[in-house]
C-alpha cells in the first residue's frame, strides 16, 4: 500500500499541495553571538517554497533550543527532570538544595536557559552523589527535614556506586541501554562473560574488578551490593538514571565485545547463564573443596578467565555470534 502524501495549504500555489520535510541551516544571533542551527522545514512539492504547517514552529523552537544548549554545553530540561527523579526532590526543594532561588528550577523547566554557572552545578549534582550531598548539607536549613532525609538516604546508596570502576559503570550502563529487562543475577553473569570475551578479542580485561565464586556462579561483590534489593526481579529504579550516558566512554572495540555478549548470552535468563558458568573451569576450579550450597568468597582470577576463554576461542571463534552460539549450545546440551 502506497503511503498517503502529506498535504497542506501552500500560499504560493494558493491550494493544498503535497510537501516534503527536509533539513536546512539557519543563522541566528543570540547575545551578540552568531550560531548555525539545523531545523526542519516543509517544502512544497510543486513550487519548491516553504510551507507553514501545524506544529512546525514549535518543533523548530525545540530544535534550536537543543542545539543551542549543545553549543554552549548547557544542561537540558530532561537532565533537570532526571535530577529531580534521582533525588526525589520537587522543583522548589531542588532549587533551594542547589543554592538557587526558590523558583529557579521552575523557570528552567518552562524553557528558560540556565547560566553556564548554574548549568555546571546541575550537571555536577547529576553526575556526583558526593557533590549533591555537599550542596544538600550547605543548604539544609532551607528545605523541609523530610525532603532532606529522603534525599540523603538516596545519596548514601548512590555513593556505593562509586566504589565500582568507571569501566565497570560504563559496561553496566551499556547493558541497561541495550536490554529492556536485566535482573541482578543476569547482570552478574553478563559482566563475567564480557570480561572473558574482552580478554580474547581485545587482549585485555574490560575492567579491573575480580569476581568471586559464589554458590550461584561468578559474582562481583560491589555490584551485588548495589542491586541486592531487587533480588530476582528486573532492576528498575530512577536512582540508576545516574548510569545514563556513562556508556559514551566505551571505545568501538569495547562496544563490539559487549554487543556480542548481549546478542548471544543476553538472550537467556539469569538461571541459564548461571548454569553455563557452572560448567566452566574458572568457577569450578575456584569452588574446589566446597559443597554445592556452601558460600565462598574465593577469587576467580582474571588470568584464569583469560586462559579459559582463549582456549575455547581456538575451538569456537568468539569473534562472531555464530561461534559464541555454538559454544553456548554445546555447554547447555552436555
Amino acid at each position: 500500500m502506497k503511503d498517503r502524501e502529506r498535504t497542506d495549504f501552500c500560499t504560493i500555489c494558493r491550494k493544498n499541495t503535497g510537501y516534503t520535510l527536509k533539513k536546512r541551516n539557519i543563522k541566528k544571533v543570540i547575545r551578540e553571538k552568531e550560531y548555525i542551527f539545523n531545523i526542519t522545514v516543509a517544502i512544497c512539492n510543486e513550487c519548491g517554497e516553504e510551507i507553514n504547517i501545524k506544529g512546525l514552529i514549535d518543533k523548530n523552537i525545540q530544535e534550536v533550543d537543543k542545539q543551542y544548549r549543545e553549543y554552549e554545553d548547557i544542561v537540558s530540561i530532561e537532565d533537570i527532570k532526571k535530577l529531580m527523579k534521582i533525588y526525589n526532590l520537587g522543583k522548589a526543594p531542588l532549587s533551594l538544595a542547589l543554592g538557587f532561588g526558590e523558583i529557579t528550577i521552575t523557570r528552567y523547566l518552562l524553557g528558560q536557559i540556565p547560566s553556564k554557572e548554574y548549568s555546571d552545578i546541575i550537571r555536577k549534582a547529576l553526575s556526583s552523589p558526593t557533590y549533591m550531598k555537599k550542596k544538600l548539607n550547605e543548604n539544609k536549613d532551607k528545605i523541609a527535614p523530610t525532603a532532606f532525609k529522603k534525599s540523603m538516604e538516596i545519596i548514601n546508596k548512590l555513593e556505593d556506586l562509586f566504589s565500582i570502576s568507571g569501566e565497570m559503570v560504563s559496561v553496566i550502563s551499556y547493558i541497561f541501554k541495550k536490554l529492556e529487562e536485566v535482573t541482578p543475577l543476569m547482570l552478574q553473569k553478563l559482566l563475567y562473560f564480557v570480561q572473558g570475551i574482552s580478554c580474547v578479542l581485545n587482549k585485555k580485561p574490560m575492567f579491573t574488578e575480580d569476581c568471586q565464586a559464589w554458590v550461584h556462579g561468578p559474582v562481583y561483590p560491589d555490584v551485588y551490593e548495589l542491586f541486592r534489593d531487587f533480588k530476582y526481579n528486573p532492576i528498575e529504579d530512577v536512582r540508576f538514571a545516574i548510569f545514563d550516558k556513562a556508556e559514551e566512554h566505551l571505545s568501538k572495540e569495547e562496544r563490539i565485545v559487549i554487543d556480542l555478549v548481549i546478542d548471544t548470552f543476553g538472550v537467556y535468563g539469569g538461571k541459564i547463564l548461571e548454569k553455563i558458568t557452572h560448567s566452566e573451569i574458572p568457577w569450578k576450579s575456584a569452588r574446589k573443596g566446597y559443597e554445592d550450597n556452601i558460600p565462598s568468597n574465593e577469587i576467580i582470577s582474571i588470568e584464569s578467565i583469560k586462559l579459559y576463554y582463549l582456549r575455547q576461542n581456538e575451538i569456537y571463534d568468539f569473534s562472531s555470534e555464530e561461534g559464541l552460539r555454538k559454544y553456548i549450545k554445546n555447554i547447555l546440551n552436555n
